[in-house]
């Protein structure tokens, strides 16, 4: 393309000019600002193929039977297929709790027939248990399926991919995220939320808004089915969206995370978080003044900016009531979710927040605070009832508003992404030994990123496998015990023979039987580092910063400074997603 004759001829005029030491990969990004389209415009043109759409349901065989009050009954398509989505969930806890019941019930009703109805009226009287074993066996089935058959699969997925999954933007062919439609099935949402249980319905053609380029070939919709519309609006990235049935949300089919876009918008925001940080100690000057301000919604919003600031706090978006789960932001909360300690633990002014999170995530916190932080949250508690608003002078838009005052571009999540990289950075230098073993400066790096993911709370629940997983990790660490205790035995009477002898054939047996310790002490080494690793990220979820909050150049400088393979940090997903940080860090790159 012309931008790649270009990039070769700087390349070029670069590679004449020794005393010029500016990185090639900057090029790339003058690159990035070269398309960027002045009018606002993302692209000129894209073409491609639209989304592939969830199979057909296919009907239960006639021996697997549905019961209502201990009696079989024949259920129509849609009533059955509804029921097959409860009846693959019966070994979940979902399909206990009773707003979970009460919705799927609801919404099933609504797809059955006069008669249905009218027989089907208590879901305590339904037996689904044929149909769960029915499931079971299918998916045993599939572990069970031959090479051939797996890779018939493969090669069907693989034609999907080549032929839905790439696009045509502006001349580049570039991967596509998203091109499967999700299949239709009951919602479950996070902690107890409302809709749980809710009928996610099917996606059809007439559901979805194309965009593409008028001068493009556009997508076909399956035969016998139209788009709901077909546009071209070249401001936005997007490929496909529609509105599900549960939220009213939009959904999107958007360019892979690897794309050229998207890894240019993910180095700007970066970017921008290295902006922050040398701003930041202007911005904290001016908090702390706030605090003291006559009037009480500038003393309100420095409270929540020093949350924000000091906790990782998110905002926090303003909700309809009943539509979402009961969760909140820093903006959001009430007075019943925080507790004012005026001395605990031999620490004075400590404060402890309780409430839930993005995706019902409990964050509890109990932290000591600055003395006129502590008197302002007294002052704000005052004639207050537990569930009115802690900051009722303040909302997410007034502190974006202030937050763009501040510094251009800057959002709460900047904050989240400021001090996530900068700690990050901070916790490597701190905990990395050059002359420890790979296998031990990655237990360091993963430790490094469990303080950011404390940081922004990014907790998860054990996995069910967890404790299986750590007695077959034990009983490996424990017969690689024996093995080293062996070989030890070995080399000891390999040492004793050669010093009875002193050939030159028992010198090279003590020397095969160190060799034989000293490899067998560095795969138990290995197995204890990574036991140790995994119990101490049970509970901690790494991979939500690693991806969206920590400027990935730290960790690719961290990778050459210390000698350890990239594919040890990221994976092969991961590693297309920031090929731009691993080409432009260098060993000494500063966040």
């Amino acid at each position: 393309t012309e931008h790649d004759k270009k990039a070769k001829k700087r390349k070029h005029e670069y590679e004449e000019d020794e005393e010029d030491e500016v990185n090639f990969l900057l090029i790339l990004i003058n690159m990035w600002e070269e398309e960027r389209y002045t009018d606002g415009s993302k692209w000129r043109f894209l073409e491609h193929k639209g989304p592939v759409f969830a199979p057909p349901y296919e009907p239960l065989p006639g021996n697997v039977k549905f019961y209502y009050d201990g009696k079989p009954m024949k259920l129509s398509a849609l009533a059955e297929e509804v029921a097959t989505f409860f009846a693959k969930m019966l070994d979940h806890e979902y399909t206990t709790k009773d707003i979970f019941r009460k919705n799927f019930f609801k919404d099933w009703r609504k797809e059955m027939t006069s008669e249905e109805k009218s027989k089907i009226t208590d879901l305590n009287k339904c037996n689904f248990s044929e149909m769960n074993e029915y499931f079971k066996a299918q998916s045993e089935a599939r572990k069970q399926m031959s090479k051939e058959e797996k890779q018939k699969i493969k090669e069907e997925n693989e034609r999907l991919l080549q032929e839905y999954g790439f696009c045509i933007m502006d001349n580049h062919k570039e991967r596509i995220g998203n091109f499967r439609i999700e299949p239709p099935g009951l919602f479950r949402g996070r902690g107890d939320h409302p809709k749980m249980g809710m009928l996610k319905r099917r996606i059809r053609p007439e559901d979805i808004i194309i965009n593409c380029s008028k001068d493009s070939k556009h997508p076909k919709p399956p035969p016998g089915t139209k788009w709901k519309e077909v546009r071209h609006d070249n401001k936005v990235t997007w490929l496909a969206s529609w509105t599900e049935n549960i939220q009213g949300s939009i959904k999107y089919i958007m360019l892979n995370p690897s794309s050229r876009i998207k890894g240019e918008k993910d180095w700007q925001k970066y970017e921008t978080a290295r902006r922050l940080k040398k701003c930041v100690d202007r911005i904290r000057n001016q908090y702390r003044d706030d605090w003291k301000s006559k009037e009480m919604r500038i003393r309100q919003r420095a409270v929540a900016l020093y949350f924000i600031d000091k906790l990782a706090l998110r905002a926090g978006n303003e909700k309809e009531e009943g539509e979402t789960a009961d969760t909140v932001g820093c903006c959001s909360l009430r007075v019943e979710h925080i507790k004012l300690y005026p001395k605990m633990d031999d620490q004075e002014y400590v404060v402890e927040f309780d409430f839930l999170g993005k995706d019902s995530i409990r964050y509890y916190n109990k932290i000591p605070v600055e003395k006129r932080v502590f008197k302002n949250l007294q002052l704000f508690l005052e004639n207050k009832q537990p569930e009115d608003d802690l900051f009722d002078r303040l909302n997410t838009s007034i502190l974006n508003k202030h937050l763009q005052e501040l510094m251009d571009g800057l959002t709460a999540k900047v904050f989240r992404t400021y001090n996530a990289s900068i700690t990050l950075q901070q916790q490597l230098k701190e905990l990395t030994c050059p002359d420890d073993s790979i296998p031990a400066k990655i237990l360091s790096y993963n430790r490094a990123n469990r303080a950011v993911a404390i940081l922004c709370n990014h907790q998860r629940a054990p996995p069910k496998t967890f404790e299986k997983s750590m007695q077959n990790l034990q009983t490996k660490i424990d017969e690689k015990q024996n093995q080293l205790s062996a070989a030890r035995k070995q080399l000891k009477a390999a040492k004793a023979d050669h010093k009875a002898s002193h050939d030159e054939k028992s010198k090279k047996a003590v020397e095969v039987k160190r060799k034989a310790v000293q490899r067998i002490e560095e795969q138990l080494m290995k197995l204890q580092v990574q036991a140790t690793d995994r119990e101490e990220n049970k509970q901690i979820a790494l991979g939500t910063s690693k991806l969206n909050y920590l400027d990935p150049r730290i960790s690719v400088a961290w990778c050459k400074k210390y000698g350890i393979p990239i594919e040890k940090i990221y994976n092969k997903t991961q590693r297309e997603k920031f090929a731009w940080a691993i080409d432009m860090a260098e060993k000494d790159y500063e966040f």
